[in-house]
């Protein structure tokens, strides 16, 4: 199943690529390190490198979207997206594996 990145979140990735000039083959790396309030929190950041041994490779929407492959255990159907509200505006993460989520939807436990 892997990642599914909304149209929005994609604009939004383009944009900053865009706004940054980086360079072209960046990749969005979508990933999960430990800690947060709830045990696990979500890593997002750009990338050069692609090794097909450790991660998994996409394109959605026109970005190429990688993921290694322990964090893909963890976000197996996850959709990332990109809010743009009064509250708040960023990149959020819906994610079936989650058990249980921090208040801010940053950190997750599965």
């Amino acid at each position: 199943m892997g990642i599914v990145l909304t149209e929005e979140a994609a604009k939004e990735v383009k944009r900053i690529i865009e706004d940054q000039k980086l360079e072209g083959g960046t990749l969005l790396r979508v990933g999960v390190t430990g800690g947060g309030c709830s045990g696990f929190s979500y890593a997002l950041g750009f990338d050069k490198n692609y090794d097909e041994k450790v991660d998994s490779k996409w394109q959605l929407h026109g970005v190429d979207v990688v993921v290694d492959k322990k964090s893909a255990l963890y976000l197996d159907g996850t959709t990332v997206d990109f809010y743009t509200g009064i509250d708040k505006r960023g990149f959020t993460f819906d994610n079936p594996n989650a058990v249980k989520s921090c208040g801010c939807g940053s950190s997750f436990q599965a």
